[in-house]
């Protein structure tokens, strides 16, 4: 009967390659389009907000999974709160992300106090449940119980915390997707290891849903994910962490993204992450600085090759974070496997 839990990746899978052709479809007939902007010639009908097939497979296959457990493997649902919770937080943010979407990046979208204080609000679900534990171990003083201050201040300030910085790192054809395969691949892995088998197959539940949006958001992009996936994705890598109990190897895979606040704070949050396409459609730097990973990983790979493309900006990116979540997992190996 357990193998029946493998169901529901394969369904978020399937739902997000099905459904996703059709929404590109939809969207072109009726001018829900946005433009490549590392592309010379800038192609203007790239279908926008992609993430909602990926928030829905996601959000139905979780379902299926309850359903499963419900009728077929166990007589209580144990974590079940738990996973309602998740649901209600991923949903509240893809509304917040794809409202900013429909807003419009190049006219600002939501202002961004508004974005952060309803990301705020958006982690409510989660304080009423009293998610995670609240004993966190510092060094030189031991395991800490922070009570209230737990749920009420540290849940909400990880969520806005994961939804904006993992919406930073993005523009590129399939640079959000890929990220979000490794980063909650290896969090679903650390969630099976440390005995919460139950929140793994919600990860891979996410993972195969991106994988299937992938297979259209890859070089050359045929749909864009928007902030409904970023914000989605971000925010349930933060939720794993905290359901999860493993905050410190989350906050370490993340220092890509940490890095990447840096820069953007460097600018002010006003540059883009956008790389200056030639007529080959190579990429120069768009700015005399450096204000992203991105521009960073032209600079980087402009020293050893003439021309780069945005396909080897996406790859350099992915390996970093891949070196990172190595080092993570050699650091906290023995919080993986106590």
């Amino acid at each position: 009967m357990k193998s029946l839990l493998f169901l529901p990746i394969l369904i978020s899978f399937f739902l997000s390659l099905i459904f996703l052709p059709k929404w590109i479809k939809r969207c072109k007939q009726i001018g829900l389009s946005w433009e490549d902007m590392n592309k010379f010639d800038h192609p203007k009908d790239i279908a926008s907000s992609g993430g909602i097939v990926v928030v829905i497979s996601f959000t139905l296959s979780v379902l299926f999974y309850i359903a499963i457990r419900t009728f077929f493997i166990e007589t209580q649902n144990g974590n079940t709160l738990e996973i309602f919770a998740l649901l209600v937080t991923i949903l509240l943010l893809g509304m917040i992300g794809l409202t900013d979407d429909l807003f419009g990046w190049k006219k600002g979208g939501l202002p961004i106090k508004i974005r952060l204080f309803l990301s705020f609000l958006a982690a409510i679900p989660l304080i009423v449940i009293n998610a995670g534990t609240h004993g966190i171990n510092f060094p030189f003083f031991g395991t800490t119980n922070l009570g209230l201050i737990y749920p009420l201040l540290l849940i909400p300030i990880g969520i806005v915390g994961a939804t904006t910085t993992f919406n930073f790192v993005a523009g590129f054809n399939g640079l959000e997707a890929r990220q979000g395969i490794i980063i909650l691949s290896f969090l679903s892995f650390v969630a099976y290891a440390t005995g919460s088998g139950w929140l793994a197959i919600v990860g891979l539940c996410m993972v195969a849903s991106l994988i299937g949006f992938y297979v259209y958001n890859k070089y050359p992009a045929k749909v864009f994910p928007g902030d409904i996936l970023t914000y989605s994705a971000g925010a349930l890598i933060a939720i794993m962490a905290i359901l999860g109990n493993f905050e410190k190897i989350a906050v370490f895979i993340f220092i890509p993204y940490i890095l990447e606040t840096i820069l953007k704070l460097r600018g002010g949050l006003k540059k883009q992450s956008f790389g200056k396409p030639n007529k080959d459609n190579s990429l120069e730097q768009p700015y005399e600085k450096i204000y992203s990973l991105t521009h960073l990983s032209i600079f980087i790979l402009q020293k050893f090759k003439k021309n780069v493309y945005e396909k080897e900006v996406v790859y350099f990116i992915n390996g970093f974070q891949i070196f990172i979540i190595i080092v993570g997992f050699i650091l906290f190996r023995g919080t993986i496997f106590p």
